[in-house]
């Protein structure tokens, strides 16, 4: 304890970036984790009230029920897919294949660059200060002044060193191992868009023939109201 405590106090301008650095990435994992949470949809829940609404209601109110939801499947996806969907099957695919690649997917990778990049800083950062603590001490153990006695005096400093490395990958290690646990959630997350893309898909295909069956066609003239007309 007295060892760090004198790294802390020796080397601060090593030590304060290093717990700078920690802190911040304590903060983005956890600003992470509370968006992760707001992209979550509980699609055993909401697609059989979508459905309802869209088949008793039409397309109108199933888009604001779906503009009104936090998940981004509803919000964002299906929304992004209700807006087009005058213009057909088709328009729909591409609205929902744009909105997950430039909206959906930014949204999900959003903070994963900084959290990266603060690992791999942390660990360079914590190398360069054992290397100039190094340095230092191998600089007085040379010194002639010190006599036979340098080597002895120099011993804790050579240990002390270790500490810039040792916090470097103490805050490397747990944001490298999250930042891969995100990337496959992302992943994850992506097949689920384009699993519950098809299913709207395949549910408006469904609900378009039975909506025509239930439009009456005007009945067509008789042959005799035909030869009146005649």
């Amino acid at each position: 304890m007295k060892a760090f405590i004198k790294f802390i106090t020796e080397d601060f301008y090593i030590a304060i970036p290093m717990f700078l650095m920690m802190l911040i990435g304590l903060v983005l994992v956890i600003w992470r984790w509370l968006l992760y949470l707001t992209t979550r949809t509980n699609m055993s829940q909401f697609l059989p009230e979508f459905q309802e609404i869209l088949q008793k209601q039409g397309i109108a109110p199933a888009l604001e029920y779906c503009q009104e939801q936090k998940g981004l499947i509803p919000r964002k996806l299906y929304a992004s897919a209700l807006e087009v969907a005058g213009q057909g099957i088709t328009a729909m695919k591409r609205a929902m294949a744009t909105t997950l690649e430039l909206e959906i997917l930014p949204h999900l990778n959003f903070l994963l660059p900084p959290i990266l990049a603060i690992a791999k800083i942390a660990t360079m950062v914590g190398l360069l200060g054992t290397v100039i603590s190094m340095i230092n001490t191998f600089t007085a153990i040379s010194d002639p002044k010190a006599g036979g006695q340098g080597v002895t005096a120099q011993a804790s400093a050579i240990g002390l060193a270790l500490f810039a490395t040792a916090l470097g990958l103490m805050t490397a290690i747990p944001l490298v191992f999250l930042h891969v646990l995100y990337k496959e959630h992302v992943a994850r997350t992506e097949t689920n868009m384009k699993a519950a893309a098809q299913r709207l898909i395949i549910l408006f295909q469904n609900i378009k023939p039975q909506a025509g069956e239930r439009r009456k066609e005007p009945p067509l003239p008789s042959q005799k109201n035909v030869n009146k007309l005649g």
